[in-house]
């Protein structure tokens, strides 16, 4: 009960910054609550709410998390498995399929509409095993509570995957983890605990801002958490990083806000279709790019207008892609365009 007092008193702390001086993500961060409103958090209050994050995780919540498996033999019928060699030996995995994993972001759940569109868009590709994370502390109220949670959570997933790793004989070399908001950090979190092999692939859709530094590559997803990271930005600046995250780096639109989403004054329509846009390059490889210098030139649609030979999602990004792309998108699906 005190760590919530503590947690409402940092939130609601009068900040030390005019209006005007306030940059989300640069000296403090505007804080997302569940009626779509946002608070501001000066950088000072933050370290403080954030510097025993081991400690206070470790009080606020056991972290549960779950995992769901779904396959070609049950596609939307869920399987729990756990790290249990009877579990997986009585579950649909086969060692033999690529593995993908599926994490959810804030206030979310393994039944969250972003599982069921990015589970059946790779079992339409062939034979997988799908793996969609549960992690119970994503549903708190507080979103400063769930980022504290996501270290643990991070580390969870890292030890099954390991675990399937070592004991059931999956393999790193065609395994991709995939994570939306606060779901990518988690991925990152698993990307460096998961043990002494790496992660083939982490795509981080629309990875969270709100409480991550940029600065701190240690603390949230990085390019180095996996062989090839890839980012999805498309709410850049509010919920999401506007700076490059992923050793590939695609801006839909210019990576702020996306066609079709209206006014969108929270961002959450934004932030959401990097969830849509990656599902439908899963099944359509239609998301054509364009190569930039860096990413301001992309933010600001100032690549030129010649096509590129990669496609933002594509399952091959992680041996030909470095750098930072301008993707062009429709208002409407389908949302990839192609030259």
């Amino acid at each position: 009960m005190k760590l919530l007092f503590v947690l409402a008193a940092l939130v609601a702390a009068v900040s030390a910054l005019p209006v005007d001086d306030r940059v989300n993500g640069e000296n403090g961060w505007f804080i997302p609550k569940l009626d779509g409103n946002f608070e501001w958090m000066d950088m000072a209050d933050a370290e403080e709410l954030l510097s025993g994050d081991d400690q206070m995780e470790g009080r606020i919540s056991t972290n549960a998390v779950n995992f769901y498996l779904y396959t070609k033999s049950n596609p939307t019928s869920r399987q729990e498995i756990k790290s249990d060699a009877s579990s997986i030996s009585g579950s649909h995995f086969n060692r033999n399929h690529g593995t993908r994993f599926v994490i959810h972001g804030w206030t979310q759940s393994a039944q969250d509409d972003m599982n069921t569109r990015i589970t059946k868009a790779w079992l339409s590709r062939g034979d997988y095993n799908v793996i969609v994370v549960d992690w119970a502390r994503a549903r708190s109220v507080d979103y400063a509570s769930s980022v504290l949670a996501v270290p643990g959570a991070g580390a969870k997933v890292g030890d099954m995957i390991r675990y399937l790793n070592e004991q059931h004989g999956m393999s790193l070399d065609s395994l991709e983890v995939i994570g939306h908001s606060l779901g990518a950090h988690v991925a990152g979190y698993a990307g460096k605990t998961v043990g002494s092999g790496r992660i083939h692939a982490i795509v981080g859709l629309d990875p969270a801002l709100p409480l991550f530094s940029y600065d701190s590559p240690n603390k949230r997803l990085n390019s180095n958490d996996a062989w090839y990271v890839e980012s999805i930005q498309t709410n850049g600046g509010t919920l999401g990083f506007l700076k490059p995250i992923g050793k590939g780096a695609f801006y839909p639109n210019g990576g702020k806000t996306q066609p079709g989403c209206g006014l969108d004054l929270t961002g959450s329509c934004s932030h959401g279709r990097s969830v849509t846009y990656y599902a439908e390059a899963v099944t359509q490889d239609n998301f054509g790019s364009i190569k930039c210098g860096n990413y301001e030139a992309a933010v600001n649609n100032q690549c030129g207008s010649t096509y590129s030979s990669v496609r933002m999602g594509g399952v091959t990004n992680a041996y030909m892609v470095s750098g930072d792309y301008y993707v062009p998108v429709n208002s409407a699906a389908p949302f990839g365009k192609v030259n």
